[in-house]
């Protein structure tokens, strides 16, 4: 069956839940909300097993971004500040990358990155995965987890 996310009536009377916010990527509500954060602590925690002894030896999240990004600066407010405290952190720690500017010698293996912010999971110098874009935390941290779980088992 699954967990529902949204318990309010129906915007359209139809059968399936609609977000409040619709287009802003954001649910609206406190009860929605703490059922966001609740999931998302629930898929960290179902996580961290995966994190224990890893095999991911120097793995790192590498985010390129510009000056001028309004998602960049999104993820900033919901997801860096708390990011280095995650399981997720300390298994990947993150490094900042213009965009714009010369890529580092160490990234030169990257494909094109054309849309910021971009997050390229790396281990021992080789892309393992990458998120494309920011559209809020739940979808992050959903996406993250499954690059490593991924990892995880392909080694």
């Amino acid at each position: 069956m699954g967990i529902r996310l949204w318990d309010g009536p129906l915007q359209d009377g139809g059968a399936r839940p609609t977000w409040p916010c619709r287009g802003t990527g954001r649910p609206a509500g406190r009860a929605l909300a703490a059922r966001c954060r609740a999931w998302v602590a629930a898929l960290i925690l179902l996580g961290v097993s995966a994190f224990g002894p890893s095999g991911l030896a120097a793995a790192e999240l590498v985010m390129f971004e510009s000056a001028n990004c309004e998602w960049c600066e999104a993820w900033d407010n919901d997801v860096g500040v708390v990011y280095h405290k995650t399981p997720e952190g300390r298994l990947a720690p993150l490094r900042r990358v213009d965009l714009h500017a010369p890529r580092p010698d160490d990234l030169s293996d990257v494909k094109r990155v054309v849309y910021t912010p971009t997050f390229v999971l790396m281990d021992g110098g080789r892309e393992i995965g990458r998120i494309v874009g920011y559209i809020g935390e739940f979808q992050f941290w959903g996406l993250l987890g499954q690059i490593i779980n991924k990892a995880e088992g392909d080694l």
